[in-house]
């Protein structure tokens, strides 16, 4: 019986597989607010990624900039699957597997992060009133956003919600949008980990991608809709995508096994993203043994400066035997 990502890492390896055997039920993921609810989020910095080289700073062809481990007292707070960074960096949106976003504002002090501040976490509602969490489309996994229109990819009953962002920064109003016959026979477990929006500027025309965890990847929106196939090696799964400036994407992909949790990012090249394609690209990092990561599933990008800047969130599964990282690096080249 193949082990769910969540039975695993609630239940740390061997216990996970013991309740799979013996049925035994996990417990339920806090319940969202019912309204904008200010919280407390306490950051501790991790100056460096590597624990037994602390002086690297170059991984592959990305340099680490910085990272916080954020926590909470506030039980909803966690279960981060989706991430979106703002043009300037200040600000965040962070999807959680409950149905509701966590918005923030970036706080850094000496050009590295140092924290959150106005932190805000909100239920997702549907254009009828209903809160998503109390909806069919209650398991929230991947998020996109671009301009003034917000998507969220819901699993199980496997979905698209298009949502509306208002000019004060609030997603409300939403509404599923067509999406392939393909996409909702997805397996039950199995739908749509991230989703991305790419460049008007770009050979995908602004179009909606997203990637179920399997790899069978979809062009949603734009002229050239069809599926695709990424190609997977080494255990890993797709979890995020984001489009770089250029048009190209960078997949975040996770790997679980007994032996601890494995990051890894790739890049792709735009024009690799046709129907009945499969799509590969090359690995730009890699994570090991010794780097301080979790069950990272939520990728942004934005340009500071002259640099382009990766920015990765962990889903914490709501476990305290997981941590909430937020970590960033610089693309070379």
């Amino acid at each position: 019986m193949r082990l769910s990502r969540r039975r695993f890492l609630i239940g740390g390896g061997a216990a996970a597989a013991t309740m799979a055997c013996t049925g035994v039920a996990l417990a339920q993921r806090p319940q969202a607010f019912r309204g904008a609810t200010a919280i407390d989020v306490e950051a501790r910095p991790i100056a460096r990624l590597s624990t037994a080289d602390p002086d690297r700073s170059r991984f592959g062809a990305l340099m680490f900039r910085s990272g916080i481990d954020l926590r909470s007292t506030v039980s909803a707070f966690g279960g981060f699957s989706g991430l979106w960074r703002s043009a300037n960096g200040a600000e965040i949106i962070a999807l959680a597997d409950n149905a509701q976003v966590l918005k923030a504002r970036v706080e850094t002090s000496d050009g590295r992060l140092s924290g959150l501040s106005g932190s805000v976490l909100s239920p997702l509602i549907l254009a009828n009133g209903v809160p998503m969490r109390r909806s069919r489309y209650y398991d929230t996994e991947s998020f996109a956003l671009a301009g003034n229109a917000a998507f969220v990819g819901a699993e199980r009953n496997h979905a698209v919600i298009r949502f509306e962002r208002t000019a004060t920064g609030s997603i409300v109003r939403g509404t599923p949008i067509p999406v392939p016959q393909e996409v909702r026979d997805l397996p039950s477990n199995g739908g749509l980990e991230a989703l991305g929006i790419a460049p008007q500027r770009s050979l995908l025309g602004g179009a909606l991608v997203g990637i179920a965890e399997g790899g069978t990847g979809f062009i949603l929106t734009g002229p050239r809709q069809g599926a695709f196939q990424v190609a997977t090696s080494g255990g890993y799964d797709v979890t995020d995508l984001a489009f770089l400036p250029d048009g190209d994407a960078v997949l975040l992909e996770r790997r679980f096994s007994l032996f601890g949790l494995g990051c890894r990012l790739r890049r792709v090249e735009a024009a690799a993203f046709r129907p009945g394609a499969r799509v590969d690209g090359d690995i730009l990092y890699e994570s090991e043994s010794s780097h301080q990561v979790d069950n990272m599933e939520g990728l942004a990008i934005h340009r500071e400066g002259g640099e382009i800047v990766l920015s990765l969130i962990s889903d914490d599964n709501f476990s305290s035997l997981q941590r909430t990282l937020l970590l960033e690096f610089s693309l070379l080249g």
